[in-house]
């Protein structure tokens, strides 16, 4: 019984120093101050699309009261964090206080895989989620161009992979190879189907067709480069043909 009865004595110690632990805790951070805006953008090769410097003034901007001296109970981190993701190129937005009194915003930024080209009107970017963008005044990104009568309606789309998804499953392919990403600069699509590829090296258009059997495709291509390349020079022909199964069309 004396055994049983020291360990809840000292079990109710424990408890009871928890307890007070966490009063003094939740006490230091209701009293905790801001000392400061933190804005931290995460680092994605060839993205740029965010400014830190935007981001903290349009902060200071929509919340006057974000000054140094205010207490955190009264900053809403959850209103911050909307008015962060409501810039078209933040992916995901963590807004949390440090013991230091600092305010960080952490920032990820979506990725574009392609640009939509329009002579007439304002480009657009799609995402590597599918996701149409607007374009940037600050940075432009070195991707895969698209162009041409049906590209232009994908702007109106606002998720390529629920439009589109042939499509996506091709710029996913052509942007994550290192050797076709470099290589497959454009593509032209004047029609929903009828995809034609301009290449960095080489004059001659690729008719892809529609965005299916795309590894396939891309075998033919190869094919046409190590095998009819070599013996029939580089400018014989203009145009490739790949769209039928088993089928090289050289013109």
């Amino acid at each position: 019984m004396k055994i049983r009865y020291k360990k809840g004595f000292l079990f109710g110690i424990l408890l009871l120093v928890l307890l007070v632990f966490i009063g003094f805790i939740e006490k230091k951070s209701a009293e905790r101050k801001l000392s400061g805006i933190e804005v931290h953008v995460k680092a994605v090769s060839d993205v740029y699309f965010v400014d830190e410097k935007d981001i903290l003034n349009a902060l200071k901007g929509e919340f006057p009261l974000l000054q140094p001296g205010i207490a955190f109970t009264e900053i809403n981190l959850h209103d911050i964090e909307k008015k962060v993701e409501s810039h078209p190129f933040v992916k995901n937005a963590e807004v949390f206080g440090d013991q230091k009194g600092n305010l960080k915003v952490e920032i990820e930024q979506h990725v574009p895989l392609a640009r939509i080209s329009r002579p007439k009107a304002a480009d657009g970017y799609i995402s590597k989620e599918g996701l149409i963008l607007p374009t940037s005044n600050h940075y432009t990104s070195r991707v895969l161009i698209l162009y041409g009568n049906y590209a232009e309606k994908i702007l109106e789309m606002k998720n390529l992979e629920k439009g589109y998804p042939e499509l996506m499953d091709l710029i996913r392919y052509i942007s994550e190879d290192p050797f076709w990403s470099a290589q497959i600069t454009e593509l032209e699509i004047p029609k929903k189907g009828d995809i034609r590829m301009y290449q960095q090296v080489g004059k001659q258009v690729i008719e892809f067709g529609e965005a299916v059997d795309i590894e396939e495709k891309f075998k033919k291509i190869n094919l046409f480069y190590e095998e009819i390349l070599p013996k029939k020079g580089w400018n014989t022909y203009s145009r490739v043909n790949i769209k039928y199964k088993g089928q090289i069309v050289c013109e």
